[in-house]
């Protein structure tokens, strides 16, 4: 919570049929006795450590990521911790979202800046995917500030604004789909490239925590993390290229 504290609402005999949460923090919650059929829930944090979701008293978190990893070849090579196990872990993704674009280009013209049920279109996708790659690599890891690391064709996430963050360093105008994927190419390569030199004791270095610049992690955390929004956003986009599919 911020501001004054809340106690937690009790909803009882309440119909929330088709009820909507969008970034809505629900860590905690309990519910009794309801009906969860058709319920649709994307928990992207819920495989960091000690992340667990009881479902009839069994968590299902650790089954979630099973078939998680087993939807997505590659996916479970995220946590690499060895120089060797981070670039074949790339690798993968790479190979994973080269298929993923070819299956995006394949659709009609103009699917790739269609938006699915108010998510990001997958060229928003791919243009967040450079802005993460800026933040946790180029301010993160490279230790490069806000203006030097930031491509103006990345997307922030919908916080970041709010936040009090800088705007102005990003592009207002829609780029075309040849500069997303320039910028992309571009990203992936700037990953790559850093993983082909990476050695144990560079893994162990500290750097500033990109958002929080009082506080420090190591260059490994922040190479997780690139991971983690690679196959997070890989999930989301596939989903919503399902929907585009034509029949």
């Amino acid at each position: 919570m911020t501001g004054q504290e809340q106690a937690p609402t009790a909803f009882v005999d309440v119909d929330l049929r088709g009820a909507r949460f969008v970034r809505a923090d629900l860590s905690g919650a309990v519910l009794r006795g309801v009906d969860v059929q058709g319920m649709d829930l994307d928990a992207p944090w819920l495989s960091e450590d000690g992340g667990s979701l009881l479902v009839n008293g069994v968590d299902v978190a650790p089954l979630v990521e099973a078939e998680l990893d087993r939807r997505f070849p590659g996916r479970s090579e995220r946590r690499a911790t060895t120089p060797e196990g981070l670039r074949s872990a790339w690798a993968a993704v790479e190979r994973t979202w080269t298929a993923t674009v070819a299956r995006a280009e394949a659709l009609p013209q103009g699917s790739v800046d269609v938006e699915v049920e108010g998510e990001w279109s997958f060229a928003q996708t791919l243009r967040h995917l450079v802005m993460a790659t800026d933040t946790w690599l180029g301010r993160g890891v490279l230790g490069l500030s806000l203006q030097e690391a930031t491509h103006p064709l990345g997307v922030p996430n919908a916080e970041y604004a709010a936040d009090g963050h800088d705007m102005s360093v990003f592009a207002t105008r829609t780029p075309s789909w040849g500069d997303v994927l320039q910028a992309r190419a571009e990203r992936v390569a700037m990953v790559r490239d850093f993983l082909a030199d990476l050695t144990p004791e560079r893994l162990t270095v500290p750097c500033r925590h990109p958002w929080d610049p009082v506080s420090t992690v190591s260059t490994l955390h922040c190479l997780h993390v690139v991971l983690h929004e690679e196959w997070e956003h890989h999930r989301y986009a596939v989903r919503d290229l399902a929907a585009l599919q034509p029949d």
